[in-house]
Parts: C-alpha cells; structure tokens; sequence
C-alpha cells in the first residue's frame, strides 16, 4: 500500500506517524503516544451473539481497508452496579471478544520481541483488558509487547444444559472463557510477528481468576505450546479455585456437589424455561443479555439452588483440574513464576467465630493450629483468619505449584508480596490484599484523588515491573541492580518478599510451618 492509499481510507493519514499493521483479518490503524504505540480494541473472533452465544469461538470475518483501532471494545457482559441493577455495566456488552496491544514505537517486523499476555481477575464474573491499571506502557518501555484480552464472563463464560451438550458433538462444552482465552493465544501466535513479536517467547500472565486460568491453561491439552513461560498471581493451584463442576456428575465432590447441567436447568427455571431439550435452548438463547447475567445473582433466592457454576470439567476441554495434571507429573515444558499476597481476603473460604471454633476445622490438629498461629494466645483473632484463609487458598497452593514443576525439572520462582504503602497501612493492617500487587506489577500506580505518589511506591513498582519483564525475556526474573531472586528449590523452600519496607529479600519461607500444617489438613481431609 502506499500513502495515497491510507489517506483516502483514514482522512489525515500520516504514514510516518502512525502505526498501520497488517493481521490475518485485515488491517490496523494503531496510536502513537510517543515511546509506544498502542492498538485498542481489536477483535479476535466473531461476536459470540444470537446462535453463537454458549457456543465456542468463530471465525472472524474479514475487513477490507484499514480500521482503526484506537478505542478499547466493549467490555464482556457484567453485572451493573450496584450490585443487582436490572441492566447490564454501561461499558459491557455480548460483543466483548477483543484484545489491546502496547509496544515500542518504531518496532519493526522481524524484531522478535517478547510477549506478554495478561489474562485479567474478578472472580470470572467482571473485569475486563481495559481497565486503567492494565495498560502496558512500562512493559512497552522494556522491549515487550503487552497484549490484554476480554473473555466471556458469568454464565455467558460457564454455562451447560442438557440441550447444548447435545448439539455439536464434535465441539468442547461449558467452558467458553476458556475458550475465548485460547482463541486470543491462537490470534496472537498468527498475528503478533506483524507487531514485532517472538510467538515462541509468549508468557502468560494473570491475577486471581486470571491466575486460575493460568494453571487451568497449563493443564488444558489444547492450550499446550501456545505459550512459554507462566506467572500465577494469587491463582492457588490446588482444587476448590481450579476447575469446577462437573458438566453431568452430581455430586463429584466436597466441592461440586451439584453438576453444571442441573445449574443450567435450574437457571432456566427462574424464567420459566421448563425441559431440557432443544425448544428450552432456544428459549435461554433468545434472553436478553441482562437476563443472563441477572444482576450477578448467583442462587436463586436464600438457600436457593446455585445457578452460576463456573469453571466446568467437560471432559473435552477441560479433562482434568490443574492439581490433579500436577499431581500426576503432568507439567508442560513451561517456567513458573508464581505467588500471593501477605493477607489476601479477611474471611470467606475459612470462616469461624473464635479462635477455638477455627482451630477446631483443623479436626485432630487443632493444637498444632493454635501453636502455629497463635504461639502465645495473644494474637487478634480477625488476624489469625486472614492468615488462615491466605494461606489455604493461595499461599500453601502456590508452594505446592512450585513444588510439582521443580520436582519435574522445570524452574519455578516464587514470591510473597507483603508490601503496603505508607498511605494505605491503616487500611490493610493485616497486610497486602488481594490484588494489591497489580499496579506495582504494571507501574500503574495511581494515587486516590489525584494524590503523589510516594517515591517508596514508585520505586517498589519499579522494581516489580522489571523483574515480571526480565522473566518475560529470558525465564528468570534476575537481573543488573537487582536482588537476587532465589529459583526456587523443594529442600530450601526459597523465594523473594517483597517486603513492607520497600525491600526485596531472597531468603527461605517463614511461613513454613503454617503451610506444612495446611497441607496436612488439606491432605487429611481437614478445613475444607
């Protein structure tokens, strides 16, 4: 093409300025914002609406001339807020399918650049790749390109019933999110050397549900060899956060006890969908988008039966949880960085009244509980169950991830990210929350109302954000000016804390004994 072309496509085109690339589908205008160039909303698959919707991802159609990609796609269908609104998020829709790309300005085809892809939290209910804190220009600014993408999400992401089990044999079920996450990894490996980027040097990366579906990536047979390195951000790694119900069986386990095709039935009932076969499908495809996502409601009343269900085993796709491949030595050639925050949630997966009352979920162990946790009987009790919780749904699981990948030869690093900034210390006083690592790992920060941010926090987000680059370069986060970070190893149980001073410490786990106790308890049947 030549600059008479652009122009009479895009009025103004300047050809020297402006990023114009060619993909699979057609071509694309991106921003230049100085340093880096940016493309937003780019599709990656058809629209999953109408006949597509709980169908997996189709082709995309096309384009002739060049679009213009400098505005973010709609973000995937969520609930409104507040919590139960009657319609939809404003900036949601069905049509969600679309990815964002920040890279160096000027990078050329054969570049070979690293990639990354971010694979975004919120409980596989909200989110998107759009948000603020996700925008890659510091990765750009190391010599990655940055690639956030949408996935379906709720029941439009999970979702089975008798009827749709039925129809297209030949197609996986239930787990379109993951699906959609697939699709993106496959568009990248087709398109992104057009940006200047290494489809064999691509990690994965992401934060609570994005980090489950990490480890559920690295245990999906088709995700295999779509990427090369993996970080896991609060994504545990064990059963109960991986893979849900199964898509028939009642009754699987302590944790599914109810099969994903009897949450669909029971999802239709609320609207008055009876059956199972053909006609009832029809009747669910034809809800309205708002109907679908339902105010994010999860049951249907009190005490009412669940109609989300989550990630599905659906035997296709999704064959087996990311505990059990590991487990088994089913490791994919792969390097691990993965990791949790210092005091995640403050309850909700273990919860108690009293210290004696949650000791006692440790059955036959409590006083080795009490021990661990409250060595002189003096510690705050809201305390102890943030610990408790942290540790048996991400710290414990993420140790046993490392544990499984080093045990097979590959190398893992992990860390603990306790930092808290001077600003929000009364606040989190139990420590770093969930999804507090976020804005140090992007250097995103941004103060509340427009407040500086301290030079402490801008240099820790410095830090953070050039170790997740060097690992996305070579598989090992270490570099010059840096503190050492430990690959981690079975016998030392290593890793780097981030720490509350602004510190970096490679050093054994202090928590040891806590997770040693949660395995045990895990392993025994205990605080489930």
């Amino acid at each position: 093409m030549t600059s008479q072309v652009f122009a009479q496509v895009i009025p103004n085109y300047d050809v020297s300025n402006t990023p114009v690339i060619h993909t699979h589908s057609g071509d694309l205008q991106g921003k230049n914002n100085g340093e880096v160039w940016i493309f937003k909303g780019i599709p990656y698959t058809a629209p999953p609406i109408g006949a597509f919707r709980w169908r997996p991802p189709q082709p995309l159609a096309a384009w002739k001339g060049i679009k213009e990609a400098h505005k973010y796609g709609a973000d995937c269908a969520q609930m409104g807020f507040p919590r139960g609104a009657d319609s939809i998020s404003k900036t949601s829709s069905e049509d969600c399918l679309y990815l964002n790309i920040w890279m160096p300005a000027g990078t050329k085809t054969n570049s070979k650049l690293p990639v990354m892809v971010w694979i975004h939290g919120g409980a596989f209910m909200f989110g998107s790749g759009a948000q603020q804190d996700f925008s890659g220009e510091h990765f750009a600014k190391q010599g990655i390109i940055l690639v956030t993408i949408n996935y379906r999400l709720g029941r439009l992401g999970f979702f089975a019933f008798p009827a749709i089990s039925k129809e297209h044999p030949e197609e996986p079920k239930g787990n379109y999110a993951y699906m959609d996450q697939i699709a993106a990894l496959q568009w990248v490996q087709k398109n992104i050397g057009s940006f200047g980027g290494n489809p064999k040097n691509v990690t994965i990366f992401g934060e609570s549900a994005g980090g489950v579906s990490v480890h559920s990536l690295l245990s999906i047979p088709k995700a295999n060899g779509l990427f090369h390195k993996a970080i896991s951000e609060s994504g545990g790694g064990r059963n109960g956060v991986l893979t849900g119900r199964p898509i028939q069986l009642e009754n699987a386990d302590k944790y599914y006890p109810v099969s994903a095709e009897t949450i669909g039935i029971n999802f239709a009932k609320r609207y008055g969908i009876e059956g199972s076969d053909a006609n009832a499908l029809a009747n669910l495809r034809a809800l309205t988008v708002a109907q679908i996502v339902d105010g994010g409601q999860e049951t249907a009343g009190q005490g009412g039966p669940i109609t989300y269900p989550g990630p599905i085993l659906d035997g296709k796709l999704v064959v087996e949880t990311a505990q059990s491949a590991y487990e088994a030595g089913r490791i994919p050639n792969v390097t691990l960085m993965i990791g949790s925050n210092s005091a995640e949630v403050p309850a909700g997966f273990v919860n108690a009244r009293s210290k004696d009352e949650l000791f006692s979920l440790f059955g036959n162990m409590k006083s080795d509980a009490a021990a661990v946790y409250d060595p002189e009987g003096k510690e705050d009790f809201a305390k102890i169950l943030c610990l408790v919780n942290t540790d048996k749904v991400w710290a414990e699981p993420a140790r046993f991830t490392a544990n499984a990948f080093t045990t097979k030869g590959k190398s893992a690093y992990l860390y603990l990210f306790s930092y808290v900034p001077a600003s929000m210390q009364q606040m989190m006083h139990f420590g770093a929350s969930h999804a507090s690592e976020i804005g140090y790992v992007f250097n995103n920060l941004r103060g509340r109302n427009g407040a500086v941010m301290a030079d402490k926090d801008l240099a820790v987000a410095k830090m953070m954000n050039t170790y997740w680059g060097n690992f996305a370069k070579t598989g090992n986060p270490n570099g010059n000016g840096l503190t050492e970070w430990p690959v981690y190893d079975n016998k030392k149980n290593s890793l780097i804390e981030f720490q509350l001073d602004g510190t970096a410490v490679g050093k054994p786990d202090f928590r040891n004994a806590r997770l040693d106790l949660i395995q045990k308890a895990v392993n025994t049947g205990n605080l489930h």
